[in-house]
């Protein structure tokens, strides 16, 4: 199986150098050219699996040019103690008869973004092997919150890697901050960017297409990769924790082989919920997609209109990872939903460079919304479901997945569509201490890490290691630069 890019389709790369170079030299995703069949016998099998052996068998279901037994090694170290403090690395927790809160924060640094960038720097170290690239990998990451610290710490110290984070400036959670300016590791690095999570991701796509620093950093003997969701390797695994999750629903007693779900999604770069999109194409019995957005409802207004429109305001919400404007895995749907058209693609790449803006057909609008309805929640929305969740289940939500549950909600009130639904849980409450407090009515004071101790013996419920040990630690990373200073923060890295 080879992978195309979305603005080009005459491309054709095997998928170690789709997952090596990350993103197409033309700036479009690398995507499958085919996809993949999971069968209903494929799926009863995987219900007598742990995580880690149906990750395999998912991944190699794409990856064809990575050994059964390769793969194995890998998700069986990516997935295992003392990574991820669950015996799976995404369990269901049920919250009433037909809904599930599927929990994906019980990795290293309790969010789901360790699920795939804890097996991410496997698969990468592996892909430059087998495309005999010699060069040192500069790793870009561009983080609204949780996608920097898990990738700084799947990467840490990853031998041929380095790895550079841009998180905005005043974008983050203080937990989120403190997560990434205290990382440890020989080959990281941090910097704040003077702006919001649109313009730091702007920021790095630039620096990819900038083939002035390409051919300066490959006369270093570096070359630029990515560990965002634009890279393969980084969307792939998120595919596994939808079929794992079906599958602990059969194995529960909950629904049969065949029956549909629903997944509700707490969406800002589309990644999470286009890995979902994708679990359903190969043959995951997925009735809805139900993208849940906060404020910044960019994505709810396309979903419903076909009208994509980044000229709107921005808004800094308790929600922060979902505060973006530009989602860049949409691009990979538009591919997919034109047929495959790569010069349908970048005419609407382009025109939201050019003019911040662009319409799908009413075609393209219909096939996307057989599948996607959006939703969005209020600040007020996102206060009232954190608390509604706790009062009446005594379980204990984050933001982001608290507009999950509140899109949910809505959904089911103007549809009166009863199919059992899981809610994805992207993170854990603990790295938002402040929003949730303030939630539930418990007054506080401090801020970070202070409020850890007071959320947990408010509720009752443990806090997560990794956020518990930021107790004491000073932050290592303090440099702040401007969009346009990104370049040369990325050069004196690559000759620190």
């Amino acid at each position: 199986m080879n992978y195309q890019s979305t603005r080009d389709s005459k491309i054709s790369i095997t998928a170690a150098r789709a997952i090596a170079q990350g993103l197409s030299a033309d700036g479009g995703l690398f995507l499958p050219e085919t996809l993949p069949r999971l069968t209903p016998e494929m799926i009863s099998k995987m219900t007598r699996m742990g995580y880690s052996e149906r990750a395999s068998l998912v991944l190699s279901m794409f990856l064809e040019d990575f050994g059964a037994e390769e793969l194995s090694t890998y998700t069986g170290k990516a997935y295992g103690s003392p990574g991820f403090s669950s015996s799976s690395a995404a369990p269901l927790h049920k919250l009433d008869s037909n809904t599930h809160f599927l929990e994906l924060w019980h990795g290293p640094t309790s969010a789901f973004k360790d699920i795939a960038l804890q097996i991410l720097p496997y698969l990468l170290s592996a892909s430059l092997k087998k495309t005999n690239d010699k060069r040192e990998a500069c790793i870009l990451v561009a983080t609204s919150g949780d996608t920097g610290k898990a990738a700084l710490e799947g990467f840490r110290d990853v031998a041929g890697t380095r790895i550079m984070v841009f998180y905005p400036l005043r974008g983050v959670s203080e937990i989120q901050r403190l997560q990434m300016a205290t990382q440890s590791g020989a080959n990281v690095n941090v910097v704040a960017v003077e702006s919001n999570f649109d313009d730091a991701q702007k920021g790095v796509k630039e620096i990819f297409s900038d083939e002035t620093l390409r051919e300066e950093l490959n006369g270093k003997g570096f070359f630029l990769s990515s560990a965002n969701s634009i890279n393969w390797g980084r969307l792939v695994p998120q595919i596994v924790y939808y079929v794992s999750s079906y599958c602990d629903l059969i194995a529960s007693g909950e629904i049969s082989t065949g029956d549909r779900v629903n997944y509700c999604v707490p969406t800002g770069n589309f990644g999470n919920i286009l890995a979902a999109w994708y679990a359903k194409e190969i043959g995951l019995p997925v009735s809805k997609l139900i993208c849940a957005s906060n404020i910044n409802n960019v994505l709810t207004q396309f979903i419903n209109t076909g009208a994509y429109s980044r000229e709107r305001p921005f808004y800094t919400t308790m929600s922060p990872s979902m505060d973006i404007l530009v989602s860049s895995n949409l691009e990979r749907l538009l591919f997919e939903a034109s047929g495959k058209d790569s010069a349908v693609t970048a005419g609407y790449m382009s025109a939201l460079s050019n003019t911040g803006r662009y319409e799908v057909t009413g075609k393209m609008r219909d096939v996307i919304g057989e599948t996607f309805t959006g939703l969005y929640a209020s600040e007020d929305d996102t206060k009232k479901a954190i608390a509604e969740v706790f009062n009446r289940y005594s379980y204990l939500v984050d933001t982001h997945t608290a507009v999950a549950y509140k899109a949910l909600r809505d959904y089911r009130e103007t549809t009166l569509d009863d199919t059992p639904s899981i809610v994805v849980s992207t993170a854990s409450p603990f790295k938002f201490c402040e929003s949730v407090l303030d939630a539930l009515g418990i007054g506080y004071s401090g801020s970070g890490v202070d409020l850890i101790d007071r959320l947990s013996e408010e509720t009752g419920c443990p806090v997560p290691e990794p956020l518990a040990a930021l107790r004491g630690m000073e932050p290592r990373f303090k440099e702040a630069v401007r969009v346009n200073g990104m370049n040369d923060a990325v050069r004196r890295f690559v000759e620190s």
